[in-house]
């Protein structure tokens, strides 16, 4: 007689092992075979791992409001601490519209058959139930996969920010942010994630580019930190700059942000495997060591060569290390994090002093520096370090057609990952430089230097951080 703990049994080994995704299948099978023959595969997902990331959707948007908002907002003088809220605010509210009326269809649809966009069928979220999509996941449903997604898709453009605070409209930022989502996070993230895309060599057999990149090395860090650049040298530099003391107002700020980035950094990666599975708990844990690494090898190089470890060393350096780990973190071991947390504070730290001081560019919050040179960073070191000891999808049938498997038992995913990086980095360049001087060309990008000045809060958003 079938028994409850009979049908429970191999779904709970399955949960605690790192399955691949035909193994997820067969066990659903079994399941439905087994507890309830009258229901269709493509039912009810299951509520654990829909319970699991509902969470990591609040725990991602947690990371742009208030995590990010505040992190940046503690850096910039206080006469411009509510203009950075404002772009925060303003980036989520705009990039959910655009999610809805066509963003997700665009990176998860595949009615155009094309490695490079999606599709049309998902506007305006139609058809996106509480039915799981499984071209990219047996056990959520669809309007919790989406919403996940929505969450990253926020806060890749409000990442920008950094690099250009103090010292953009806030229109020219909104308008920028609408062209840049569809010139580089769209067809970037279907490129990478898409069932379809051209450098998706876990789940896509037909892929071209057979790179992997497990929570946004490439389509999250890299984009931002590139297109931050290029946007911060079209914009110049702040009134002052190299001159005036321009200090973060408060610290105290920083390091909330700080934390609760980190705890939201959990969702982002640990929720990247889609499941509450052994991936899942793999990278919650290489998260946790490689930002631990980061912030304590930080602060340590701070303590040896400037005589102190600051609060903004520590900062930074977890930052950092959550940055690099990301592409990696459901692909490499508890060693290979720490390996990762160790040059992810040393190769950012060189960018954000010795880089910026040499070439003497404004990205005013080390936006260029931590995501840019951490997300590239993390992308290579995810070639070298993923083993398909922790996630066995890098050996399953889809990435055997596509040549990943090859590549994780021989050698030479480095390879594919410089030409994915390679591909980033020039989308990203490219499509920044056009939008930016279209925008300028427009509606400007700079307010006057009497506004500079005065400060963004009281002209652009008529208030005050703080009342005296």
């Amino acid at each position: 007689m079938l028994t409850f703990g009979a049908v429970l049994a191999p779904l709970t080994a399955l949960a605690q092992s790192s399955p691949t995704t035909e193994e997820r299948l067969a066990a659903l099978e079994a399941y439905v075979a087994n507890g309830d023959p009258g229901k269709a595969l493509t039912g009810l997902p299951g509520p654990g791992h829909n319970g699991w990331m509902m969470v990591c959707a609040a725990l991602v948007l947690f990371m742009t409001l208030p995590g990010l908002a505040l992190f940046y907002g503690g850096l910039v003088r206080r006469k411009n601490v509510l203009s950075v809220l404002a772009q925060c605010l303003g980036i989520t509210s705009l990039v959910t519209v655009l999610w809805w009326g066509c963003g997700y269809s665009l990176v998860f649809g595949k009615s155009f058959n094309s490695a490079f966009l999606g599709g049309a069928e998902f506007f305006a979220l139609h058809g996106v139930t509480s039915a799981p999509n499984t071209d990219y996941a047996f056990w959520v449903s669809q309007n919790v996969f989406a919403m996940y997604q929505l969450m990253f898709a926020i806060i890749t453009p409000a990442l920008i920010v950094g690099a250009i605070a103090e010292r953009m409209k806030f229109s020219a930022i909104m308008a920028f942010v609408t062209v840049w989502m569809f010139a580089v996070y769209f067809p970037l993230a279907h490129m990478v994630w898409g069932s379809t895309g051209l450098m998706n060599g876990v789940w896509n057999a037909g892929a071209k580019i057979a790179a992997i990149d497990f929570a946004g090395g490439t389509v999250v860090h890299m984009s931002s930190g590139w297109s931050a650049l290029v946007l911060c040298l079209i914009l110049g530099p702040r009134i002052g700059f190299g001159r005036e003391k321009m200090a973060p107002h408060s610290m105290v700020l920083c390091m909330v942000g700080t934390g609760l980035l980190w705890v939201g950094w959990y969702g982002f990666n640990a929720g990247s495997a889609l499941a509450a599975d052994g991936v899942a708990a793999n990278a919650f844990m290489t998260t946790t060591l490689a930002a631990a690494v980061a912030a304590f090898v930080w602060g340590g190089i701070e303590k040896i060569f400037r005589g102190h470890a600051s609060i903004l060393g520590f900062c930074s350096g977890a930052v950092a290390g959550l940055v690099v780990i990301t592409p990696a973190a459901g692909f490499v071991s508890a060693t290979g994090a720490v390996v990762i947390g160790v040059i992810a504070a040393i190769v950012p730290y060189l960018a954000c002093t010795k880089l910026k001081a040499r070439f003497r560019y404004d990205d005013a919050l080390d936006t260029f520096g931590v995501h840019a040179v951490g997300g590239t960073l993390g992308a290579l070191l995810t070639g070298f370090l993923a083993t398909s000891d922790v996630n066995a999808n890098l050996t399953g049938p889809a990435a055997a057609k596509s040549g990943l498997a090859q590549l994780i038992t021989h050698g030479g995913l480095w390879l594919e990952q410089l030409k994915a990086m390679a591909l980033t980095v020039v989308l990203s360049v490219t499509a920044t430089v056009i939008i930016a001087f279209a925008v300028k060309a427009v509606m400007g990008l700079r307010p006057t230097e009497e506004v500079e000045r005065q400060g963004l809060d009281i002209n652009e958003h008529g208030e005050e951080g703080y009342v005296t």
